[in-house]
């Protein structure tokens, strides 16, 4: 029973910035892999920002040099820190895990329901 909770959207200005969290909860052997997404109205989910087992993380070139993702181990949580948002940021970011529940059942990925951002220009 692997349950996402995102938080942290809101509305704000063109340049401003937000700091979204995912909290991961329920019974986890393995975590490979936490993810963001983002869905604009209209337009297919993308992939924002992912962050590995330990250091290894990766910032898809869209949000580049703007975003970062991090994690809390100690409270299986994710971070996407947003920087100098611009009005094409706007969508629902979503959050994803990448997780193998027990130690011989099969890997798989659960998501959070999404917190809106929306940025004004």
């Amino acid at each position: 029973q692997v349950q996402l909770v995102e938080s942290g959207g809101g509305l704000v200005q063109s340049g401003g910035s937000l700091l979204l969290s995912c909290e991961v909860s329920g019974s986890i052997y393995k975590v490979f892999a936490m993810r963001w997404y983002r869905q604009a109205p209209g337009k297919q989910r993308e992939l924002v920002a992912t962050i590995f087992q330990g250091p290894n993380r990766k910032v898809e070139d869209s949000v580049k040099g703007r975003f970062t993702i991090s994690r809390d181990n100690t409270r299986d949580t994710a971070f996407l820190q947003m920087n100098n948002l611009k009005p094409e940021d706007t969508a629902v970011y979503i959050c994803s895990v990448d997780v193998l529940v027990t130690a011989d059942s099969r890997r798989s990925d659960y998501w959070g329901q999404g917190t809106q951002v929306t940025v004004s220009s």
